[in-house]
């Protein structure tokens, strides 16, 4: 606060200061202080520096800071209180600040109003003058206060009670007080407006006043209004009751009807407050001396209120005040006819003169456009034959008036005078105000005198003799009539005269006046017979683009006569007033049909499109060349003329199920763009839930065949182009309204299988753009209606195709499976999603599935969709441990040839790995050898690890021979050769790994080498010529049992029995190792 009270610095250099701070700060509060310093130095302490810094000031109407938005409407309404002069200039923002979105910034806005609204009109009618920027600025708040009128409107409760408060202001300034009452000093009327006051005039303020107070009656009687509206409301009729009583009758009809019927959607508490507050309104109208008329009507509602009849008594008017009021008005009413009785002759009607005042502005204005040198001209040649020799002494009185008025030669001067003269003579334009009249006005230049007398008074007798003199004899000359001296002209001759001369104003040179030349086609096309319409016709239409302008303007005449805007013209008063409009309209339409920019001007500048011509226009969407821009006509058609949209939004979608690809996604794209305005959504999902619903029916419905649809042959079943057709259009709309999704799965239910596919197909683009973020498919999954299983399907897969199921997705699949659904399909698209522990319980049925299925799933598992939670070591290991109780072994089998073939992914290196890991499994694997062969198969340098598994195989039964000191427990282990299987897997490896499988078959005991030997005869004949190459020292290293069996000159000996003493140590060594492995 030390800044105001400093005085080095002046309050200009303290405001620029204050200014140039708060463009710099970014703390809302900082700079709200420095608005409030600002505002207090400017208004209150140095208002002579509000016109510098006002452009300055009004820069905060576009800050973003609601708070100094409310503190400038403030400022405004101060700036209008300290001098209206001001209002010109604050006008337009207050204006910018009532269209903000903030809701407090409106609410003061409509608050501010109601002071400025006042000052305004206030200050037009005290003005000498209105100029042009208090005309604009006058404009500006009737823009303001219609907007206002219509936020009651408003879904703002706070708002809708700021506009009725402001409604009431308007009404009592826009109508007459009661005369018998005394007027309040300050109280501002419709009778301090002045009669010449042209931009605000008495009655159309009058007439406003009457609708506004119109509009609160039927915001009283709403069914929906709120308790604090109808607070504000009761409020706001109830004053203007007691100061205008011209309205009184409507609002007490208005509070009765309240009372008996109160909204239904107030609370209790609500209905109590109203009440209370009609009681105590209608006991401040009972006080006031005009409702005594109506304490029939109010008493009763008083009563039912909880006022009690001496209460009632008590504040009623009393009636000696009743009759002094009476008395008083007439007294008023009797002095003033006899103050008036002797100027009652000569003084003109209010109603007269007001009608006499516009009629002369009126003639005055067309004087000014109308009066050139060559209209002076004449009427000066022919003017002077009437002039007399000597100046009459009234004009020399009158003309000397007038040169005290204004120096001669003035136009406007000229105009003025003459204006009033064409009242007297009823004519020019204002004639069809008033007539021909008797001007009651004094004109501007006239002097009034002392000892004027009236010019009733003028002394018959001496007009007479004047009149006398002046009279000359006139030599009577016989009259020339035309029709005596020529012949009328023949019927055909006078139409090849009109019709040259209708010629020659088409042809005329275009350098003449436009506006006049356009104006004279145009009504000689209207007024005359269809010969010259169709002349006319014919010319526009062999160049409309260049006509374009004069064809819309004959529109506009023809609609004008059509709707009796305009006389109707006597030769057409037999003819059909719409078919003249619509055979215009029609021609220009054929005329235009290929050109895109004349069809689009003349059907959105036309003042209505019928019917037919919509007619034509569908016709041209009908063609693939076209069907663009006249689809997009459609769509402007559809936003610039609200009032017939549902007729053309019918047509647009209408082609939404054409036969032909282009039109119907050339109108699918535009519905979608008129989707997004709010009010077309709900007929847009109406029509195309009604085609949804068609796939119900056994057999298409007739509307999809005919000329318009391009399917001339109707059909009695679907097919996939009638299925397309209904379903294009409801699916295009689903990523702009999801929850039609639901609806799609009801109707997807009861469709035929050939439907259904299509529907599945037409599914991707729609869901791709949804989302898997989408609630509302989450919610179609978790739901999945009972027979939409493959649908909920699809919409998975299409989801998780290019990516990783999120978490949301993955939990409702999940639930669903655990569930409802127990089909294993399901899981596919989300197995990404699941834990190791899921994909491998779900292996056994994901691998009975189809073949295509079950590569997709590998597919999915082995990471081609993304990450996998399975590496591909896993997934072999797991398929060779599967339960063969739950699949059978050929299935698995299958699986496991189908994971191999995918060499980028099961290389050398993983297979080995592979292998390994079911080398180390306490149970072998029945698939074991088999998968060792195929690994051989696809990668052959995996021999040499081949051979340390076989070795491996037969070294692991040495180890356990080791354990039991030596003795051979072939039945009590599972080795490969008791594993039928896996023996015969073995001898096959062996088989196809000579030569160095050799080594490996030399290990064997004898009998399982000569099992295998008879298995595989070849190898013997192999393995003896293998021997044979060896040398003494090698051959050493072999048992001589094994190169006898290999020669073919041993025996081999049969297995000796175990004794019954070591089978009791045999049965307790077993439970210890199926104990140590974890065997069955």
């Amino acid at each position: 606060m030390d800044e105001f009270f400093n005085t080095e610095i002046s309050d200009q250099d303290m405001v620029s200061q204050w200014f140039n701070t708060a463009l710099v700060t970014q703390s809302n509060v900082e700079r709200l202080d420095i608005f409030y310093k600002i505002q207090e130095v400017l208004v209150r302490k140095s208002p002579d520096l509000l016109e510098e810094f006002l452009p300055n000031l009004l820069n905060f109407t576009t800050d973003k800071s609601a708070d100094i938005k409310k503190a400038l409407v403030n400022v405004i309404e101060e700036i209008s209180k300290l001098d209206e002069t001001f209002l010109t200039k604050i006008m337009l923002n207050l204006h910018m600040l009532l269209c903000d979105e903030s809701i407090p910034v409106q609410k003061r806005v409509i608050q501010a109003t109601i002071t400025m609204y006042r000052r305004m009109l206030n200050w037009l009618c005290k003005a000498s003058t209105v100029t042009k920027d208090m005309e604009e600025a006058w404009n500006q708040l009737n823009s303001i206060k219609l907007e206002i009128v219509n936020m009651i409107d408003s879904d703002n409760d706070g708002i809708r009670t700021s506009a009725v408060k402001f409604l009431e202001c308007v009404v009592l300034l826009q109508s007459y007080p009661d005369p018998n009452e005394r007027k309040p000093i300050n109280d501002f009327s419709l009778d301090d407006v002045p009669l010449t006051l042209k931009v605000a005039r008495r009655r159309k303020l009058e007439e406003e006043a009457n609708k506004i107070f119109g509009l609160l009656i039927k915001f009283n009687g709403s069914q929906h209004i709120s308790s604090a509206n109808l607070f504000a409301c009761i409020g706001a009729l109830t004053n203007i009751g007691k100061h205008r009583p011209v309205f009184l009758d409507q609002v007490i009809n208005a509070v009765e009807h309240l009372h008996s019927n109160l909204p239904p959607t107030l609370s209790t508490t609500q209905v109590n407050s109203v009440r209370k507050k009609l009681k105590s309104e209608l006991m401040g109208l009972i006080k006031h001396p005009s409702t005594s008329e109506y304490v029939d009507i109010i008493s009763p509602m008083l009563i039912d209120l909880g006022c009690s009849q001496q209460d009632i008594l008590k504040n009623m008017a009393k009636v000696d005040d009743r009759a002094r009021r009476q008395s008083k008005r007439a007294n008023d009413s009797t002095e003033m006819h006899n103050v008036k009785k002797a100027r009652m002759e000569i003084d003109p009607d209010l109603d007269t003169q007001e009608k006499q005042l516009s009629a002369t502005e009126l003639n005055e204005q067309f004087i000014l456009d109308n009066l050139s040198k060559n209209v002076v001209m004449q009427i000066v040649m022919k003017a002077l034959q009437a002039v007399p020799d000597t100046m009459p002494a009234q004009f020399k009185t009158d003309y000397s008036d007038l040169l005290k008025y204004e120096q001669g030669g003035n136009l406007n001067t000229i105009a003025k005078q003459l204006a009033y003269q064409f009242v007297e003579a009823g004519v020019g334009p204002g004639s069809k105000i008033i007539g021909k009249s008797p001007l009651l006005l004094r004109l501007p230049w006239e002097i009034p005198k002392p000892d004027e007398k009236p010019k009733g008074e003028i002394d018959e007798n001496k007009n007479e003799k004047e009149k006398r003199k002046e009279r000359v004899k006139v030599v009577r000359i016989k009259t020339l009539k035309l029709a005596e001296i020529t012949k009328p002209l023949d019927k055909g001759t006078k139409e090849n005269l009109l019709l040259g001369a209708v010629k020659r104003i088409l042809t005329s040179d275009k350098r003449s006046p436009m506006p006049l030349r356009q104006k004279i086609i145009i009504t000689v096309a209207s007024t005359f017979n269809d010969t010259v319409r169709e002349h006319i016709l014919t010319f526009l239409l062999c160049d409309l683009r260049s006509h374009l302008d004069l064809a819309l303007a004959w529109l506009y005449e023809e609609y004008s006569i059509m709707q009796g805007f305009t006389r109707l013209p006597d030769l057409r008063r037999n003819s059909r007033l719409d078919q003249s409009y619509n055979t215009l309209l029609n021609s220009f339409v054929s005329s235009s049909s290929s050109d895109a920019i004349v069809l689009s001007r003349l059907l959105l500048e036309a003042p209505v499109v019928t019917e037919q011509v919509l007619d034509q226009l569908c016709i041209i969407c009908r063609d693939e060349q076209r069907c663009n821009w006249s689809m997009g006509l459609l769509r402007d058609l559809i936003i610039r003329r609200p009032t017939r949209s549902a007729m053309f939004l019918g047509a647009l979608l209408t082609h939404t199920t054409h036969e032909s690809t282009i039109i119907r996604e050339c109108a699918i794209g535009h519905m979608l763009d008129l989707y997004k305005r709010t009010e077309l959504q709900e007929p847009i999902n109406e029509f195309v839930s009604k085609n949804l619903d068609y796939l119900k029916q056994t057999q298409p419905p007739e509307k999809f065949f005919g000329h318009a649809q391009g399917r001339l042959n109707g059909a009695e079943t679907w097919n996939d182009d009638l299925a397309k057709a209904c379903l294009q259009g409801y699916v295009s709309i689903l990523p702009y309204n999801e929850d039609l999704i639901h609806n799609l799965a009801k109707v997807y239910v009861q469709t035929n299988a050939d439907t259904k596919r299509t529907i599945l197909r037409l599914l991707e683009s729609p869901i791709r753009t949804m989302g898997m973020d989408s609630m509302e498919l989450l919610k179609l999954v978790e739901e999945c209606p009972k027979g939409s299983e493959t649908l909920v399907t699809r919409v998975i897969h299409i989801l998780t195709d290019k990516g990783t199921p999120s978490t949301q997705l993955v939990q409702r699949v999940r639930e669903l499976y655990n569930t409802r659904v127990s089909d294993v399909r399901f899981l596919i698209p989300v197995l990404n999603g699941l834990t190791k522990k899921e994909v491998i319980a779900a292996l056994p049925k994901l691998i009975k599935l189809n073949p295509v299925v079950v590569r997709e799933v590998f597919n999915r598992l082995l990471g081609v969709h993304g990450e996998s939670c399975i590496t591909p070591t896993e997934l072999l290991v797991a398929l060779h441990l599967l339960d063969q109780s739950k699949v059978d072994l050929k299935t698995i089998m299958k699986a496991t040839s189908m994971c191999i073939t995918e060499k980028q992914i099961f290389t050398q290196e993983v297979l080995a790995v592979v292998l390994q890991q079911l080398m180390d499994q306490p149970t072998l694997p029945t698939l074991l050898m088999r998968t060792v062969i195929q690994a051989l198969g696809s990668y052959p340098r995996l021999s040499g690890f081949v051979m340390n598994i076989l070795q491996r195989l037969i070294l692991k039964q040495v180890l356990h021979r080791i354990l039991v000191n030596k003795i051979r427990l072939f039945y009590l282990f599972v080795q490969v050769w008791k594993h039928k299987v896996v023996w015969e897997g073995f001898v096959k490896c062996c088989q196809r790994t000579k030569p160095q499988s050799f080594t490996v078959l030399m290990q064997l005991p004898t009998l399982q080498l000569t099992e295998a030997l008879e298995m595989c005869p070849e190898l013997k004949t192999s393995l003896k010529e293998h021997l044979l190459t060896f040398s003494e020292s090698q051959r050493a290293h072999i048992p001589n049992a094994v190169q006898e069996i290999i020669l073919g000159t041993g025996i081999v000996a049969p297995p000796q029995p175990v004794p019954v003493s070591l089978l009791s140590k045999l049965n307790n060594i077993l439970g210890n190792t199926k104990r140590i492995f974890r065997l069955p």
